[in-house]
């Protein structure tokens, strides 16, 4: 399998463009999961304090024995722990969790804008940065408007977005502000959880390149180089999710599946979710 190609961040931190996330899964299957994902040539996983899942992904972080240098590891910050020291606070519990000594990503996890404490908790942020406790910080499902604000501060850049993204759901306006800042946006449910992977444009697509699906609705995604987290627990399928870097969708192939965007978000909307 060929290497994992990386996006290199804003501050120079190099992040594989294909992680795997541990969303929904329970915490007592996820040390088994990661250790799979581990094995098919994953090395960036994505968990967060909400999905209740630490524990699992850092017992599999430690019996995979796989040196801590080759990880890329991003966990983030839950709604209930917005404000500078309940941020602080929170990273150290993920971090105790994980068992790990320093995270590569760490991400506020959503706006919820009814307060903007997310402000003080990207000040939070800024200090794990400066101390060394983190590589790189950045925000999830935040909208232009959010990131204005944290523009507005006059210190660091979130690194990475994390938002929904998939050919129903191409949020151009939040991919547009993370581009003028030189934010890097990487996709969250790039698959939709299946949703879409019948549509005629995809299923040409892979008909034509001999691929599943799913494989040309991440190969999209790379190629328009964003980042994606793409879950699975079943091996065979983490797999198929990783080995889409041996083909290259055509201009029209990719300008079918862009002409599928139809708003169809599956998430909450940033504007209104407050947890």
């Amino acid at each position: 399998m060929n290497s994992i190609p990386t996006i290199t961040l804003n501050n120079g931190v190099a992040m594989p463009q294909i992680g795997f996330g541990v969303f929904q899964v329970p915490n007592d299957e996820t040390e088994q999961a990661v250790l799979a994902a581990l094995a098919a040539g994953y090395r960036s996983i994505d968990t967060a304090a909400v999905y209740g899942n630490e524990e699992g992904v850092g017992r599999a972080l430690a019996a995979s024995g796989l040196p801590r240098e080759e990880l890329f590891i991003t966990s983030k910050a839950w709604i209930a722990d917005l404000g500078r020291e309940e941020t602080l606070a929170a990273y150290e519990t993920s971090l105790a969790k994980l068992g790990l000594d320093y995270l590569d990503l760490y991400l506020i996890h959503w706006p919820a804008p009814a307060t903007d404490a997310y402000l003080e908790s990207w000040k939070a942020l800024e200090e794990l940065l400066a101390a060394g406790r983190v590589r790189a910080i950045g925000v999830s499902n935040f909208l232009p408007e959010h990131l204005e604000k944290i523009v507005a501060l006059g210190g660091s850049i979130p690194a990475v977005n994390q938002v929904e993204i998939h050919p129903a759901l191409q949020q151009h306006d939040i991919q547009a502000a993370n581009a003028e800042h030189g934010i890097a946006t990487e996709a969250w449910s790039p698959l939709a959880q299946g949703a879409g992977l019948n549509d005629s444009a995809v299923l040409d697509a892979a008909a034509s390149h001999g691929r599943t699906p799913a494989q040309v609705v991440l190969r999209w995604h790379l190629q328009q180089g964003r980042i994606s987290i793409p879950k699975s627990v079943t091996p065979a399928r983490m797999a198929e999710n990783l080995n889409i870097l041996d083909f290259e969708l055509t201009g029209a192939q990719m300008a079918g599946i862009d002409a599928l965007e139809r708003d169809g978000r599956t998430g909450p909307h940033p504007a209104t979710f407050n947890g």
